[in-house]
């Protein structure tokens, strides 16, 4: 009963309306219209579209990345086999070159465990992928510390990895 008492109103303000305000009033209604359509219909597509292209970037640099690591597996697969002297040679000319004397390499059985004293950190990140492509040694223990030295930021580590030599 309601309901038609109030669109029975409406239709007797509309009927007295000025054919200007009746032209505003369907102005106002198309916009709220046109408003109600973006906010639902398409807003929500565009802003998909625009996380899609996004996500598209951060899985395109994911997928690049696995290509570049199972080049590198590959790559180890197909590398012929060292024998325990040519790794041990290969781990010995890493550490050297690397480390120099903030290193020391010392062997028994099927690993080495290089101990370190204050090595610089980027010479412990370009040594460790040196260590298992050129003497296929793999690290399975690892025990550093992290000191702070003059210049301050520049990190040292001093501690041990022990490393799996290759089978014989």
């Amino acid at each position: 009963m309601k309901m038609t008492t109030s669109l029975s109103l409406l239709r007797d303000r509309w009927a007295e309306a000025t054919p200007r305000e009746q032209g505003l009033i369907r102005s106002a209604a198309a916009l709220a219209g046109l408003a109600l359509v973006w906010w639902l219909l398409v807003a929500p597509p565009l802003r998909t579209l625009s996380q899609g292209q996004i996500a598209q970037a951060s899985l395109e640099v994911q997928w690049q990345k696995m290509q570049s690591l199972r080049a590198q597996a590959l790559a180890l697969q197909t590398a012929p086999k060292l024998s325990r002297d040519e790794a041990l040679r290969a781990l010995d000319a890493a550490v050297r070159q690397q480390f120099g004397a903030a290193a020391q390499l010392s062997v028994l059985g099927d690993s080495a465990t290089v101990t370190l004293r204050n090595a610089p950190a980027n010479a412990l990140a370009k040594w460790l992928p040196l260590a298992r492509v050129n003497a296929r040694a793999l690290p399975s223990e690892v025990r550093l510390t992290r000191t702070n030295t003059l210049p301050p930021g520049q990190a040292v580590w001093s501690g041990s990895i022990v490393l799996s030599l290759p089978p014989t």
